[in-house]
């Protein structure tokens, strides 16, 4: 059974309709982006309602369960751009191939992610540097996040590889399910057993009353219920990939050292991303409690502004991923343009909002003044970085699409390391995190010339993964 592509272009499309399909490819994944920030806003409201020391415990950690996530999306990475280009090449039993021989890494990466993470998650809290007093709470949250690996990894091997099919609504609407599960399932496994009483109704409610560890309970229930779903929409559902279509399961070597080629630069940059970041706890962490939960939260909180670039940058790993594989580098320039361009004005449109509302939002994230006041004031300074920011990621997104990882994990390396940490390191003594979030606007506005100079150029046009016989 042979279907066309997500694309189905035979000639030239105007910048409108190209733009408008963009945006068509673009609104499921930024709705559940959007959904996923609103969300964390909830999640961390709820924890933060236990206390700075709550709130820091889940902060310290939290690079470092960054670090692992992106190390689950480079996995999936690795097989789902190769789907992307075969499907754009008409080629659909090779891409079901594919998907299957991504299926058996995905289960054999997970488990080793998990053991190893199950592993460190007792010292891990001491080596960033925490505090005492939250060292115990934040062992708990990663031990139990970890349990969960093999199940994120399903979750992202499937969504990557139905987005890059063409089918951007089912994964995003089931990632929307996955932030409303997580919050249902920590409202019952943070609290204790309370009473509600609601227009004049008293509703008994049961709870766990596990705090910080009831948090990494229910975002790890969330994991596992929509790993499931997402497994079974991409291999019984999925119109390219589904299994009632054929397939081999047989690992290819040409399949694994293409995935190889893909995978592994990226899962570079997301060690020296996440690395860095790391390292950034580590400098914040001597600041005291307040600064780590200010930190924390105002990653959380600028989310709002970013996460929409993310989400054009997917429809952008799709877009161009199966123009490459239709042989239309045109198609792929133009696509990766408008992409860029979309993703600035909107993520721009998101900074001017979210200078504004800085305050509303921390008063909704924590009750401490402290940290609210130190959160918005380090979150103002973030702002201006946003539209620079969006370039890097949407073109990230479009250089993944022609399989364009390894200069892109070097230009990370240079302005992680060489720019924000250097920087961080400096301003600290002197600015203490202002100085951290100093450094983080200066670098993500250089970052962003660096990915723009980098699509301009269009060496990465030259890119194609699948190999035609």
């Amino acid at each position: 059974m042979k279907e066309k592509s997500t694309l189905n272009i035979n000639g030239q499309l105007s910048l409108k309709n190209m733009i408008a399909l963009v945006i068509r490819l673009s609104i499921p994944a930024i709705m559940a982006e959007v959904s996923s920030i609103i969300m964390q806003y909830i999640d961390a409201g709820m924890v933060g309602s236990l206390g700075e020391n709550a709130t820091a415990s889940i902060g310290l950690v939290s690079t470092t369960t960054w670090l692992i996530g992106g190390l689950c999306i480079s996995a999936a990475t690795g097989f789902s751009v190769q789907v992307a280009q075969l499907i754009g090449a008409e080629r659909d039993e090779e891409a079901r191939n594919v998907f299957r021989q991504g299926l058996i890494v995905a289960l054999i990466f997970g488990a080793i992610l998990s053991v190893t993470a199950i592993s460190i998650s007792k010292s891990l809290p001491v080596w960033l540097g925490g505090n005492s007093d939250i060292h115990k709470e934040a062992s708990r949250y990663f031990f139990i996040y970890a349990c969960a690996l093999p199940a994120t990894q399903l979750r992202q091997l499937c969504g990557s590889m139905l987005q890059c099919s063409g089918d951007m609504k089912t994964p995003s609407i089931l990632n929307i399910l996955l932030c409303v599960l997580d919050v249902i399932f920590n409202f019952i496994f943070i609290f204790p057993t309370r009473t509600v009483t609601i227009f004049g109704i008293s509703i008994h409610i049961y709870g766990g009353n596990l705090g910080v560890a009831g948090a990494a309970l229910g975002t790890a229930a969330a994991e596992v219920c929509v790993a499931v779903l997402m497994l079974l929409a991409a291999c019984v559902r999925s119109k390219k990939l589904s299994f009632k279509y054929g397939g081999r399961w047989k690992i290819q070597g040409r399949c694994m050292k293409t995935a190889a080629k893909i995978a592994v630069p990226t899962a570079f940059e997301h060690m020296i991303m996440c690395g860095a970041q790391i390292v950034s706890t580590r400098i914040v962490a001597p600041l005291g409690t307040a600064a780590v939960a200010a930190n924390s939260l105002a990653v959380t909180a600028e989310s709002f502004c970013y996460m929409p670039g993310y989400g054009i940058g997917s429809a952008a790993t799709t877009l161009v991923g199966q123009s490459i594989g239709m042989g239309r580098k045109d198609l792929a320039r133009r696509f990766a343009r408008a992409s860029v361009i979309l993703g600035m004005v909107i993520m721009s449109f998101g900074a001017v909002i979210m200078f504004f509302v800085a305050p509303l939002m921390f008063s909704i994230l924590t009750p401490s003044p402290e940290v609210r006041r130190l959160g918005t004031e380090i979150l103002r300074i973030e702002v201006f970085a946003e539209p620079l920011y969006a370039a890097s990621i949407v073109c990230s997104g479009a250089l993944r699409g022609a399989g364009d990882t390894l200069v892109p994990s070097i230009l990370n390396f240079i302005s992680m390391w060489g720019i924000r940490i250097t920087m961080a390191l400096v301003l600290v003594p002197y600015m203490g995190l202002h100085g951290v979030w100093i450094a983080m606007c200066v670098e993500l506005c250089i970052r962003g010339i660096m990915f723009l100079v980098r699509l301009v150029r269009e060496k990465w046009l030259k890119n194609r993964v699948v190999v035609i016989d």
